[in-house]
């Protein structure tokens, strides 16, 4: 079976969800000192980029071709859109910062989507194994 556009469309569209998230003025950011304390924008950071790997890989991991060097390099891509997304947010954004711990943040995240991939990954070459 061939890897058509559309079963990327989860993945395109939270793409575009955390470009929007990602690049909206900084005034229009909430700001709620309790969420401060527990670092929740990092947080979503991880969880954006988690995710933005997950969905990527997951119509590969559906067709049973998704490679560990596949994957890797799915992560790395998500790990350098979160460095670009720091830097438009410095140059183009409107009242919104480069922060070197939301890169981190960002990788997190990608190596949690990385492990969750590989996971079920494993878990459908397991289910579709040849008896």
């Amino acid at each position: 079976m061939k890897l058509k556009l559309s079963q990327f469309l989860p993945a395109i569209i939270w793409f575009i969800i955390a470009n929007i998230l990602f690049l909206m003025p900084g005034e229009d950011v909430p700001t709620v000192s309790f969420l401060d304390e527990i670092y929740f924008d990092k947080w979503v950071h991880a969880g954006l980029f988690a995710g933005l790997v997950f969905l990527t890989a997951y119509p590969f991991i559906k067709l049973g071709r998704l490679s560990k060097s596949l994957l890797i390099k799915i992560s790395i891509a998500g790990v350098f859109y979160g460095a670009l997304i720091e830097i438009l947010q410095k140059y183009v954004a409107i009242e919104r910062d480069f922060d070197y711990t939301d890169i981190l943040a960002d990788a997190f995240g990608c190596f949690i989507g990385f492990l969750a991939s590989r996971w079920l990954n494993k878990k459908f070459q397991q289910k579709n194994k040849p008896l």
